[in-house]
């Protein structure tokens, strides 16, 4: 059931209607909300089973990747309340462990079994031994990296004391399966959410047309720029880089920075704004990325929640920046080459991650060397200028479905030639479009949607039939998954 699909536009106006009925009454809307969403996982990964062979029956499938979140939100809301009993350090880490175990078995045997057996093999035939890696036929279930994430931020925050025990189980139960964050995101944190989930909802009409402007803004981002970059020009290049110039290649490149963050921004946005439907608040996920004048800066803009995460429950705990120079760029390296393989289980993500933590250590090293000292506006346009061309040499690997193929691709960008043969003026025109729109001032777009929010409900109906006729003569034959709902 995806965002930019009819089902998904007829399974929220059902889910809003009938909150707003119940809304009053606690059990009932925590109830609906559980059931609503637990619903959109089970069809939406049955819906997708039936394009991509499973193990098992579709049906069989979808219930166990129910069953999956429905244990480990179990797990977790058992973990906690003992932790939030328990005095001995000896039982308390104990009890973290079986959180941490659980979550992290679930993630090594769906997403990275496969992955390091193989690199074993590899590592065996090297010293001359023999042996044949174990594969298992397995599907990832939709969105594990995120519902992990956030599940194991739960544990380890009560463990830490940063955090009271969830009271209720169906609250708990609901934060983790909230369907608008569910398949991807934004990583969500249980002090953020589930205070909300303890308190009545208030019906606010600017809230709800805040919800709906966000809803329609990130469907015009995945549909009409995300899918077109994609369809257009993307795809065909990183399948086939062979068969383009230098400059198609580039263009190709570009393209997929902005198709990536249109695709991954509008997911976000379309889920900011279905909570805000319900009354809730997700955190924000994106702010202008490619604006950035260096690494540090751009992951302060790109996927937060993400950031946030890794921050807070690795690269802090490793240490951070407490110990010496040396220390600290080993600890962004590491938690950077660990924020890759969550991407997925592929050496291109390992690469990339790595490119992002070099770049990362190289930043800091530059800053300390350097102290601080105030920049030209020419030296800050500069400066966001290389970090853009970097994020997307990196971007390169990320999409590249081999490391031959992103070999290909550098390779092209070089000995390409100039041609443009196979250059849509329309990619062309839609990249300068969505570029300057990202470089506007946050307040202006902020003005916008604020505008939209306190206008006429004949004039919202107005824009929102306008945007749905965009999106009908933009969109292809079947909706266009969403990138990050793969990981």
């Amino acid at each position: 059931m995806l965002f930019n699909s009819p089902a998904y536009g007829a399974f929220l106006l059902a889910t809003f209607a009938l909150f707003w009925l119940v809304h009053r009454h606690r059990l009932a809307r925590v109830l609906l909300l559980t059931v609503a969403s637990y619903g959109f996982y089970f069809f939406g990964t049955l819906e997708a089973s039936r394009e991509q062979p499973v193990p098992m029956g579709p049906m069989a499938w979808s219930a166990l990747c129910l069953g999956i979140i429905f244990a480990g939100s179990t797990i977790d809301f058992w973990v906690g309340r003992k932790l939030g009993k328990t005095e001995s350090p000896r039982a308390r880490k104990a009890l973290l462990l079986v959180s941490i175990v659980y979550y992290l078995g679930v993630l090594s045997v769906f997403k990275y079994w496969n992955f390091a057996f193989d690199a074993l093999a590899q590592l065996a035939h090297a010293v001359g031994l023999p042996l044949s890696p174990l594969h298992l036929r397995l599907v990832l279930p939709f969105g594990i990296s995120f519902f992990t994430f956030e599940t194991m931020s739960y544990t380890i925050d009560v463990y830490r004391r940063e955090l009271e025990p969830a009271e209720r189980y169906l609250d708990y139960l609901l934060f983790v399966c909230f369907f608008p964050h569910l398949v991807a995101g934004p990583i969500v944190r249980p002090r953020d959410m589930l205070p909300q989930l303890r308190d009545v909802p208030v019906y606010d009409a600017r809230k709800q047309a805040e919800g709906l402007w966000l809803i329609a803004t990130g469907l015009v981002k995945k549909v009409v720029v995300g899918d077109t970059l994609a369809v257009s020009h993307v795809n065909r290049v990183f399948e086939n880089p062979e068969r383009f110039s230098s400059l198609e290649v580039v263009v190709g490149v570009y393209a997929y920075a902005v198709q990536i963050y249109a695709d991954f921004s509008g997911y976000t946005d379309v889920a900011l704004g279905s909570a805000k439907l319900f009354g809730y608040e997700l955190p924000q996920n994106f702010n202008a990325p490619y604006v950035a004048k260096n690494l540090q800066e751009f992951w302060h803009r790109w996927h937060i929640s993400l950031s946030g995460w890794l921050r807070d429950y690795l690269y802090i705990p490793l240490g951070g920046s407490r110990g010496s120079n040396v220390a600290t760029y080993r600890n962004l390296l590491i938690t950077m080459v660990l924020g890759g393989l969550w991407h997925g289980a592929s050496w291109n993500f390992v690469i990339w991650g790595a490119l992002h933590g070099v770049a990362l250590a190289g930043t800091r090293m530059w800053q300390r060397w350097r102290g601080p000292r105030r920049e030209s506006w020419i030296g800050a346009w500069g400066s966001t200028f290389l970090t853009f061309q970097y994020v997307c040499f990196a971007w390169i690997f990320f999409r590249a479905p081999t490391f031959g193929h992103a070999v290909v691709v550098l390779e092209r960008i070089v000995t390409g030639g100039f041609g443009v043969s196979n250059l849509a003026p329309r990619v062309l025109l839609l990249l300068a479009c969505a570029m300057g729109v990202h470089f506007l001032p946050r307040r202006a777009t902020m003005a916008i949607g604020d505008r939209f929010a306190r206008s006429p409900a004949f004039v919202q109906g107005a824009l929102l039939a306008a945007v749905a006729l965009a999106l009908h003569l933009a969109a292809g034959a079947k909706a266009e998954p969403f990138v990050y709902g793969q990981f």
